[in-house]
C-alpha cells in the first residue's frame, strides 16, 4: 500500500502551497502599499515639479519584490522572496530626475556654550 503522507514530493508540494498562500497575502499588502506610493509620488510631483528620490527607490524595490512573488508563485523559480532572500535593490531611474533638496546649513559656533 502506498502511504502518501510520507511521500517527500507530496510533502514538499504541500509546504510550497502553504508558502504560496502566505505570499498571496503578502502580495495583497504590498500591492496596496505600491498603490499608496504611486498616489503619494503623484502628489509630490505635482507640488515640487519632480518625483521624490526616496519614493522612487522604494517603489522600484517594492515592484521588484512583487515580481519575485509572482515568479515564485508561478513556479518560475524555487527561491522564496524576502525575508528568505535579500530585499531587492533599486535600479537607477531611467525616467525623470528626482527632486533633490540640498542639506540645510548649520551655523558654526566658535564659542563654548554658556551654562
Amino acid at each position: 500500500m502506498n502511504d502518501f503522507s510520507r511521500d517527500p514530493e507530496r510533502e514538499s508540494i504541500l509546504l510550497r502551497a502553504l508558502w504560496m498562500v502566505v505570499f498571496v497575502l503578502v502580495w495583497q499588502v504590498a500591492q496596496f502599499l505600491l498603490g499608496a506610493l504611486v498616489l503619494a509620488q503623484l502628489i509630490y510631483r505635482l507640488i515640487y515639479g519632480a518625483p521624490n528620490a526616496s519614493l522612487m527607490n522604494f517603489g522600484d524595490s517594492l515592484s521588484q519584490y512583487l515580481a519575485q512573488i509572482g515568479r515564485f508563485g508561478s513556479f518560475h523559480t524555487e527561491q522564496k522572496p524576502w525575508p528568505f532572500a535579500d530585499w531587492p535593490t533599486p535600479r537607477p531611474a531611467d525616467g525623470e530626475v528626482a527632486h533633490s533638496v540640498p542639506p540645510a546649513a548649520h551655523p558654526v559656533r566658535d564659542e563654548e556654550p554658556k551654562l
